[in-house]
């Protein structure tokens, strides 16, 4: 629920979902996250409120926030890894192809995100991964794809490598936290084993998967922000503050004047 000028990390990814054209969601959350679903759950008295008080565009926005997609939660109870999260995920998707999307990765791009690797997954009918160029010794923060070009920006996968060294790394394509999975990923992570602290990584079932079919990944168009990361989230903060219509050029304005 860290907000991100005035919206929660969280709001960022749903509305990205809705946008490219998601109508239901499951939003995994652990201990003490109540307040997520509080968030998006109607507010009579905030609504009435508003209401007496004539606060029309207030309103507006406490209601379109409740209005905003069929939301369901479930809770991981033990936090093993990101394998694991998504592996809570099995009995709403069913038999259905399904997106994963990390709120604390913010894709900061003019079409969505998801969108982009929809486009992907349409045309080829299989999992998708969204990437993007990292530049030097920082792509040994991240998994990083071994691929081959198929299309502009679109990749078929032949490997991928968890946090390799920079002379190590097979590219300049590092996974950032979008997925487009097929069902069959589940089975994938009922037969990886627990790595470190007991943690089930998505890379290592995804590895599984890509030995027994076609995997694709996707150079997002976009900007990347790390709002897990204290630099990355002031990064995020000060770039979507600019770009806002009633903060941007005050907010713009203030900058310039502190003594830098």
């Amino acid at each position: 629920m860290l907000p991100l000028v005035d919206k929660p990390l969280i709001q960022y990814s749903v509305e990205e979902a809705v946008a490219s054209g998601i109508e239901s969601l499951l939003i995994i959350t652990g201990r003490d996250k109540a307040a997520i679903e509080n968030h998006f759950d109607i507010s009579f008295e905030l609504e009435e409120l508003l209401k007496e008080k004539n606060k029309k565009e207030l309103f507006e926005q406490v209601r379109s926030i409740s209005d905003i997609a069929r939301i369901t939660y479930t809770r991981q109870k033990q936090a093993l890894g990101l394998g694991h999260a998504i592996y809570q995920a099995k009995d709403f998707v069913a038999d259905e192809p399904f997106a994963a999307l990390l709120a604390d990765d913010v894709i900061d791009s003019t079409r969505p995100a998801l969108a982009q690797m929809i486009d992907v997954y349409e045309r080829f009918e299989a999992p998708v991964i969204a990437t993007m160029q990292v530049e030097g010794e920082a792509i040994s923060r991240f998994g990083v794809i071994d691929a081959d070009e198929v299309e502009p920006g679109v990749y078929r996968i032949k490997g991928m490598v968890e946090k390799p060294a920079y002379e190590d790394a097979p590219s300049d394509l590092a996974i950032v936290g979008r997925y487009i999975f097929t069902p069959d990923i589940f089975e994938a992570i009922e037969e990886t084993k627990p790595g470190s602290g007991g943690e089930i990584q998505i890379t290592d079932a995804m590895q599984k998967l890509l030995a027994k079919r076609p995997f694709y990944a996707v150079r997002l168009d976009g900007t990347r922000h790390d709002a897990g990361d204290k630099l990355g989230f002031l990064i995020a903060t000060v770039e979507y503050a600019l770009k806002r219509p009633d903060l941007g050029e005050a907010f713009r304005t203030y900058l310039r004047s502190l003594d830098l």
